[in-house]
């Protein structure tokens, strides 16, 4: 039986401003499997974003329950968090967010500076990482010098570079075209059928299609959770 990687049980996040308050997520109940691949859907203020960030431990639920791979991570400090982090997640965001002056493999070693590893080890490994995702013929370009598609699968391979049980990815398509967001799609599920467990995060029906199982947000609670098979990216 497949272990579960995410267990939210009875998740509520509160945000309090003044008089108002905003129930962000509305007690949610969530298991993901091991090697599953999960988008997460909803349009703005569906509680999809407060989602991803829980999930990704970057922001601690008002009251119930987080088990990322059967550790309680609910109430762990953010010293604990962050260290969690770097160790189960990889992460990846529609702005891309590399170091313009740096160059790809050097952009893909940071995760593995903050982990303390050697500078020869994090060479190797980053540039395992890049040839991973195709670009082993681009270890030393900068961010002007790639495209948009190109950023992007840098910044998978830096989310790869620590082995994560886990790729977070919060509208990872949102700042490419149609075709290159097919690719990137692609590259997801390449690395889901190795193994990896993908959380997606998309307002696109279009995008929440290439994975296995869509989880769509309203509210703060959960609408729909289905199982399908999902689209081929080619």
């Amino acid at each position: 039986m497949t272990a579960p990687l995410i267990e939210l049980t009875d998740l509520t996040k509160l945000y309090v401003t003044g008089d108002v308050e905003l129930r962000a997520l509305d007690a949610v109940s969530l298991r993901v499997d091991e090697g599953e691949f999960v988008a997460i859907m909803g349009s703005s203020g569906s509680g999809k974003s407060t989602m991803m960030n829980v999930i990704g431990c970057l922001d601690r639920p008002t009251s119930g329950t987080y088990l990322l791979s059967g550790r309680q991570v609910s109430v762990m400090g953010k010293s604990e968090l962050a260290e969690v982090r770097n160790q189960l997640i990889g992460f990846v965001f529609q702005q891309f967010n590399l170091l313009s002056r740096t160059s790809a493999v050097e952009n893909v070693e940071l995760p593995l500076v903050y982990a303390g590893v050697s500078a020869r080890e994090r060479r190797a490994r980053a540039t395992t990482a890049l040839e991973r995702v195709g670009l082993g013929a681009r270890l030393e370009h900068r961010p002007n010098q790639l495209s948009g598609g190109q950023q992007q699968r840098v910044a998978i391979a830096r989310a790869l570079v620590n082995d994560p049980k886990m790729i977070l990815a919060d509208e990872p398509t949102g700042a490419l075209d149609s075709k290159t967001s097919i690719e990137v799609m692609a590259l997801f599920q390449e690395l889901w059928r190795a193994g990896i467990t993908v959380v997606v995060v998309t307002h696109e029906a279009d995008i929440a299609e290439y994975a296995s199982r869509v989880v769509v947000m309203r509210d703060g609670k959960i609408l729909t959770d289905e199982r399908h098979e999902p689209k081929r990216a080619v």
